[in-house]
């Protein structure tokens, strides 16, 4: 009864970090938005900023909510403990505050020592857990095309479709949390101090949570079976995470081809291919440069999805209100942002991918 009394409180507040779209209130969510809300609070522990900012946008919201809690919830033969070390390593190759905040406290609680600290502050080579160390190395090296190419695996096999898809949710989730969100995990106008005691409950949630071993599997039917495509060829060994991700991968191709022309999915994907992992410049330049190309009524959104794939963290209000006045609304924005999300996650866990 205390955990539910707690993550009731926390519904509320959960909610109001959400910015520029309006997310579907607890009580207010009907159908797949309520199922979705409810199996947060059971398996992740609270109604998640993260995945909740979706929700104007049910095909994104499943999408998002399957990534996540496939390879990274569910028990497999790939420790807690190293998964959240891949989550903060790739939040700090993102630079993605919020989720820096939130995975390096979870190692922290799992494995207590200075090796979250060294994480969060991109000091690898004072990690003293070896196996942590070795995948925090893995993950920097793996988000620039040409260092993943020389790097192998610092795992058995079989952790591929665990570790290589928290890398890929964290790389879609650290976009959306940069264009949505605060860099705290709490409301405006909270003040900073509040943030210890906030963290302190977050964290017990979460692991009060992880205790009950979410069921793999246990939420596929949230959207219609699908191909898996094949830049996803590293989840095929693990049914459940090859099913979560084929059917989240066809649910944002969806809300992409519903919010973006043809023509500016053709840009964004031509970008991505050609993107090497790094920063692509300065400001936002280079984007209105790439956005020249398209006719002026597609520009605004065409530039949120580029920014958004790859470099979420220059996103702000001006770049989101000129989308929404040229007729993006709630829906769209979250369909832009997702498309381009996971548009250049995948390139990453691609790349990634160096089988045997």
């Amino acid at each position: 009864m205390h955990r539910r009394m707690v993550q009731s409180s926390l519904r509320g507040l959960s909610l109001l970090q959400v910015r520029h779209v309006k997310p579907v209130g607890f009580d207010a969510a009907r159908d797949g938005v309520a199922q979705v809300y409810r199996e947060l609070e059971r398996d992740f522990g609270v109604l998640a900023p993260p995945i909740a900012l979706h929700s104007p946008a049910f095909g994104p919201l499943a999408a998002s909510w399957l990534m996540l809690r496939e390879p990274m919830l569910v028990a497999g033969v790939a420790a807690r403990t190293t998964k959240e070390a891949v989550a903060a390593a790739v939040s700090v190759a993102n630079e993605c505050p919020f989720c820096i905040r939130m995975h390096s406290a979870m190692l922290h609680s799992l494995a207590p020592g200075k090796d979250s600290a060294a994480i969060r502050e991109g000091r690898l080579d004072q990690v003293a857990d070896p196996a942590v160390r070795a995948v925090a190395d893995w993950v920097r090296d793996g988000a620039v095309r040409d260092t993943a190419a020389k790097t192998r695996f610092p795992f058995a096999a079989e952790q591929v479709p665990e570790l290589l898809g928290s890398v890929v949710i964290m790389h879609y989730l650290n976009r959306m949390v940069n264009v949505f969100l605060g860099a705290m995990p709490l409301p405006p106008g909270a003040p900073e101090s509040s943030l210890r005691p906030v963290m302190k409950v977050l964290t017990w949630l979460l692991r009060s949570a992880a205790r009950a071993e979410p069921k793999a599997g246990g939420t596929l039917g949230l959207l219609p079976a699908a191909a898996l495509p094949a830049d996803l060829a590293w989840a095929a060994s693990n049914p459940q995470i090859a099913a979560a991700f084929a059917r989240a991968a066809a649910a944002v191709e969806l809300a992409g081809r519903a919010a973006l022309p043809d023509g500016v999915r053709e840009l964004v994907l031509d970008t991505v291919d050609a993107w090497d992992g790094r920063p692509p410049g300065l400001g936002r330049g280079w984007a209105d440069a790439a956005v020249e190309t398209r006719p002026a009524e597609e520009r605004p959104a065409a530039r949120l999805a580029l920014l958004t794939a790859l470099a979420a963290y220059t996103v702000d209000e001006t770049v989101v209100d000129a989308a929404r006045a040229a007729g993006a609304d709630d829906e769209a924005l979250i369909g832009i942002t997702a498309w381009a999300s996971l548009t250049a996650a995948r390139a990453v866990g691609a790349w990634m991918y160096q089988p045997e």
